[in-house]
C-alpha cells in the first residue's frame, strides 16, 4: 500500500449560507484536528453561484493538507465534517453551509460510484483554480499533465471571483 503521509492533497471550501467565513474557518479547524495538518491555504475569495444561480454568493477557499487517511476515508471524513457543521445535502449545486471536495490526492487517479479524483470539474472552474493557483500555481494535474496555472489561463469559465475583503 502507498505511504499516505506526504502533503500534495488539494481540498476545495466553498459556503454559501449563514456567516460564510466562519464556516470556511470552522470547516479549516475540523479539518486540522480530524484530518491533518493544512500546509497551505488560500485567501478567501467570493464569486456568484455556479450551475443553480438563483442563491446567494459564495465563498471559496483552497487548501493543502498533509494526511494518513487514504482517498475513500478522507471523503467519508469530509462528508461528517460537512455534516457536523449543519450541511443537509440537498439537489446538485445547492446552497450548502459547507462544501469541501477533494480536488488532487496527489497523483492518485481514482473513480469510483462515490469519488472521483482528479476532481473532474476543476479545470472548469475559475472559483477553484484562481484559489489553487495562488497556493500551488506550479502544481501539475495529473491526467491532465498541466500546471494549475495554464488550466487557469485556458478556463473558459466567465464568473468573477474577486478576493474576500472581511469588514
Amino acid at each position: 500500500m502507498k505511504n499516505y503521509k506526504k502533503a500534495g492533497i488539494f481540498l476545495s471550501l466553498g459556503s454559501n449560507q449563514g456567516d460564510r467565513s466562519t464556516n470556511l474557518h470552522d470547516a479549516c479547524m475540523k479539518i486540522r484536528k480530524q484530518v491533518g495538518k493544512i500546509v497551505r491555504s488560500s485567501s478567501i475569495y467570493s464569486t456568484a453561484a455556479w450551475g443553480v444561480t438563483d442563491q446567494p454568493d459564495f465563498l471559496n477557499q483552497v487548501i493543502e493538507v498533509e494526511t494518513n487517511l487514504t482517498p475513500g476515508a478522507l471523503l467519508e471524513k469530509t462528508h461528517s465534517i460537512e455534516k457536523s457543521l449543519g450541511r443537509i445535502r440537498t439537489g446538485k449545486w445547492g446552497a450548502r453551509i459547507i462544501d469541501i471536495d477533494i480536488l488532487l490526492y496527489r497523483e492518485v487517479e481514482l473513480k469510483t460510484a462515490h469519488l472521483v479524483i482528479p476532481h473532474p470539474e476543476l479545470p472548469n472552474r475559475k472559483f477553484v483554480l484562481i484559489p489553487f493557483a495562488e497556493i500551488a500555481a506550479d502544481h501539475v494535474h495529473p491526467t491532465a499533465h498541466k500546471k494549475i496555472s495554464e488550466l487557469l489561463d485556458t478556463c473558459t469559465d466567465q464568473l468573477a471571483v474577486t478576493k474576500f475583503i472581511e469588514d
